[in-house]
């Protein structure tokens, strides 16, 4: 007897089992890939009325199992209306757009700005999605009474971006990410609102560590958009980090080409550099030794979060040079030698990196 109780109990338990694993399978999104469903809920619908349908729709992989996380979960009413859902979204994220109720708004702009986009991208970006002129949008960043607004509101904005100097006072600081505003009207001051709201939520995690650093937020920023820019197709930010702050503690240049494409207020895909170019005493430059040991005035991109943090916690190292292949490898050295010997093997090795 007592084996048979342990087989039943064992078969039980493997049922159980079984069963859990089918059921947060099937709680899981239908496809990693990104497919929109206009989804209608029609008045007097129940969360049981609209399961067929979701399965119809390719939303959702089991109509049992959406069934019991509704029952489990107490979610009882659905609003009537029309839904955006996703192929990508889960049991639990369908779920929550129901409970949110009818939130679609066929007018919606949905715009998306890049990581390591400088502001004349930014610009042009708003310029294509919404209402607004660029001119309007380089008016916004020349009102000093609206950049002083923003400075009294969030922490992590000081009077630099006042200096007269800096090409586009919010360089920087607009967070790169993908939003949602209610149409095409929308004023350039809400989109930047908008995008230091998102930079504030990303930067309050890390506040303690910011305020305590022996650089400014402005100062942060401005190399986390240079290491976004020679780091992002790095596999080492933290290490890419390390090599600039090697450099400004020892008091020579970063040396960074992407400063200097900025400074001359050129794409880095556009054309190579001049030498005067290269040599010009810019408060951006710094391939030249006018800014040797310094930061530039301000951030030549808007850094990705991932960015921020090399810079906030980068890699302690002896080195001063850094490469990487188009791979996404970084090699580093300690001597220029060294560092056109490893530029010398990537172009043989056909591993060389080139703009595009």
């Amino acid at each position: 007897m007592k084996k048979v109780v342990i087989i039943i109990l064992s078969l039980i338990a493997f049922l159980i089992l079984s069963f859990c694993i089918f059921y947060n399978i099937n709680l899981r999104p239908v496809s990693n890939k990104s497919n929109e469903v206009d989804f209608m809920v029609e008045s007097g619908s129940t969360y049981y009325n609209v399961i067929s349908k979701l399965k119809y729709e390719g939303l959702i992989r089991n109509e049992l199992c959406f069934k019991l996380y509704v029952k489990f979960n107490n979610v009882n009413s659905i609003e009537a209306g029309r839904y955006k859902l996703n192929t990508n979204m889960s049991v639990k994220d369908i779920a929550n757009e129901f409970k949110k109720g009818n939130t679609y708004n066929p007018d919606a702009v949905v715009i998306t700005f890049k990581e390591g986009k400088n502001m004349r991208n930014v610009t042009s970006v708003i310029a294509k999605y919404t209402n607004n002129t660029e001119n309007d949008i380089y008016d916004k960043l020349k009102d000093k009474k609206y950049l002083q607004d923003l400075i009294d509101k969030y922490w992590f904005i000081d009077e630099s971006i006042l200096n007269d100097e800096i090409y586009y006072p919010l360089e920087g600081y607009l967070y790169p990410n993908t939003y949602e505003f209610k149409n095409k009207e929308v004023s350039v001051e809400d989109i930047f609102n908008t995008m230091l709201d998102e930079m504030d939520k990303k930067l309050s995690t890390y506040k303690t560590d910011i305020l305590s650093s022996k650089y400014s937020t402005h100062e942060i920023l401005t190399l986390a958009s240079i290491v976004e820019l020679e780091g992002a197709k790095s596999d080492d930010r933290a290490g890419v980090a390390g090599v600039f702050f090697n450099r400004l503690n020892s008091n020579q240049p970063l040396g960074s080409d992407v400063t200097t494409y900025y400074a001359s207020k050129i794409e880095l895909s556009e054309r190579d550099l001049y030498q005067y170019e290269i040599e010009s005493e810019n408060g951006y430059n710094t391939r030249s030794n006018y800014l040797a040991g310094k930061l530039p005035i301000g951030p030549i991109s808007n850094p990705s979060i991932e960015s921020i943090k090399a810079v906030l916690y980068p890699e302690k190292h002896d080195y001063y040079y850094f490469i990487s292949d188009k791979n996404g490898k970084t090699y580093f050295s300690k001597t220029y030698q060294e560092h056109l010997q490893a530029r010398n093997d990537l172009i043989e090795a056909g591993l060389w990196y080139t703009y595009e």
